[in-house]
């Protein structure tokens, strides 16, 4: 039976209870492992899961010379200035998961990273599966009550070997005076698969970021899902890129993004490099209360065989929606949070139940502070 995890008494009830929404499992029971960062200072690693490792960045590349090989090969070290300073630490932190040739988790591992008094947190993880492996992860970002002014810059590589699976799923809950810029790759092999989830609904000053999937070997996979909400002061400039580099590669970009106030800019790019790809893009976006959607989807082939798409649509909630919805003896104000629930209520494909679960539970939170 794993242990709770440590240190979670010294975080008041406001905080827990905001880690919790992020998915973060204190008892572990529905976890296959555990990382747990505050600030800079690595709270609780773990793992439960036989062929699945869970360690720290440091003891990784102490107990493994071959790591350093796969240190900042997806995300290139100098890509920007947030990864020349995580680049330039001298003491790096994150984590490294290991799941070995064949392995598969039962549950997710957990990871959660929880910014109380830094002025800025950063991080440098690596996600390795190994042939045939299948891993699922949780992420949960979240800021403490009291933080009022606070960076957060995270460094995540993905490699996904052949025949092997990745399910990501984030869920970030910072705080209003909160930046966040993560900067994420994943290279994908043959027959490989990457599921990368995220969802933000929560008040934030700024996030920044555009993950890459580099589909390299035959047949790989890569579907970008992001459920966002942006309200008053809140930008999120949020993007996706699909590089199809192989035979047989696809993938797809979809967001759901609402505005109650902020500004949102939903970004996607997908390169046909090879002939017999296919990869699209779609973007759907509300306007609740005066804010801004911006979609800026983009394709570009090169090659006579690929087959590439992109949709984008931006409006507000139809008054016929809700006058029907009325009409069957709901009041105007369920009838239009079932309306944006509906539009929120995406199911994934290929996602396990207990992550599933863990995005509705999200949305749950949002419905009930009032978006």
């Amino acid at each position: 039976m794993p242990e709770n995890i440590e240190k979670m008494e010294d975080l008041s009830k406001t905080d827990q209870e905001r880690l919790a929404q992020t998915g973060l499992e204190v008892e572990m029971k529905n976890r296959s492992g555990t990382f747990f960062q505050i600030d800079q200072e690595i709270k609780h690693v773990a793992s439960t899961e036989k062929g699945i490792e869970v360690l720290t960045l440091s003891d990784a590349l102490s107990k493994y010379d071959w790591l350093s090989g796969y240190m900042w090969k997806a995300v290139p070290h100098d890509k920007d200035k947030y990864t020349r300073y995580v680049h330039e630490q001298k003491d790096p932190k994150g984590f490294v998961i290991i799941a070995r040739k064949g392995s598969k988790t039962l549950y997710p591992l957990q990871a959660c990273l929880f910014l109380a008094n830094s002025q800025v947190q950063h991080v440098h993880n690596i996600i390795i599966a190994e042939e045939g492996a299948e891993l699922h992860i949780i992420s949960g970002c979240a800021s403490a009550t009291h933080a009022r002014v606070g960076t957060h810059i995270g460094v995540t590589e993905f490699y996904i070997a052949k025949n092997a699976r990745i399910t990501s799923t984030m869920i970030h809950n910072w705080g209003e005076k909160i930046s966040v810029f993560p900067r994420s790759a994943s290279i994908i092999e043959e027959n490989g698969v990457f599921l990368s989830n995220y969802v933000c609904m929560q008040p934030v000053r700024k996030i920044q970021m555009s993950p890459v999937a580099h589909l390299k070997g035959e047949n790989s996979v890569a579907r970008f899902n992001s459920i966002v909400v942006s309200t008053p002061g809140s930008l999120l400039d949020l993007g996706s890129v699909a590089n199809l580099t192989a035979h047989g590669a696809s993938a797809e970009l979809l967001t759901r993004a609402i505005t109650t106030g902020g500004t949102i800019v939903s970004r996607g790019f997908i390169h046909g490099e090879t002939r017999e790809t296919k990869g699209h893009i779609e973007c759907k976006g509300l306007i609740l209360k005066d804010g801004i959607i911006h979609a800026i989807p983009e394709i570009r082939g090169d090659v006579v065989d690929t087959e590439l798409s992109h949709e984008a649509a931006v409006g507000k909630i139809a008054r016929d929606e809700i006058e029907y919805l009325m009409s069957r003896g709901l009041d105007e104000d369920v009838a239009t949070a079932t309306i944006i629930r509906g539009f929120l209520d995406v199911k994934i494909a290929g996602l396990p139940e207990v992550l599933q679960n863990q995005i509705d539970a999200a949305i749950d939170a949002a419905e009930k502070s009032g978006f």
